[in-house]
């Protein structure tokens, strides 16, 4: 009774991806390396379906698992997806900036370099009156040059995926998209 139900949802099955029997699409089955389901035993298949065939011990034989492999295309990426992604991406690189810029410049202030500047040019004569390194690289000024640069970089790259994506769409159209083949090992 069993094998009789298997053999049903493997007609069923075949049916469905022939289109002959129903006229809704059955869900994709993971085929192995050798071209069969994972799904209930078809002729041919590596292992037995029950795993209780016996051995000359009379204990249940181990399966030999296969490793599966999937071909897949892809064919469209969603632009507002990708300019979500992007954004948000971006506004955390933005973030990362400004905090790296920051420590940078609390390091290079505490190390002294802005003093050191500020001395060298001024013992070699080019200082015209009152030259200050660190007034002209003050904290503020550095961070607000930085988030104004971290904007038009969070705009630019959005701008800049959504039209590759755009333009993946439509090449994909003409070469048929990107093929890859996945497997579990």
């Amino acid at each position: 009774m069993n094998e009789n139900v298997d053999d049903n949802q493997l007609r069923q099955a075949r049916n469905a991806s022939t289109g002959a029997a129903e006229s809704e699409r059955s869900p994709r089955v993971a085929r192995s390396v050798l071209g069969e389901g994972s799904g209930p035993k078809s002729e041919g298949a590596p292992w037995p379906l029950n795993n209780k065939a016996a051995n000359k011990s009379g204990l249940p034989r181990k399966r030999t698992p296969r490793a599966r492999r999937m071909s897949l295309s892809l064919t469209r990426v969603d632009a507002w997806s990708v300019a979500k992604v992007t954004l948000l991406l971006s506004v955390a690189a933005g973030i990362i900036q400004i905090v790296a810029v920051a420590l940078i410049w609390g390091l290079l202030n505490v190390v002294g370099v802005f003093d050191q500047v500020t001395q060298i040019v001024s013992s070699t004569g080019l200082d015209t009156g009152g030259f200050n390194l660190a007034s002209i690289f003050s904290l503020g000024t550095v961070l607000s040059a930085v988030t104004i640069l971290s904007i038009v970089e969070v705009v630019v790259a959005t701008l800049f995926a959504v039209i590759i994506a755009a333009l993946y769409n439509v090449i994909s159209q003409l070469v048929g998209g990107v093929h890859v083949t996945l497997g579990d090992d």
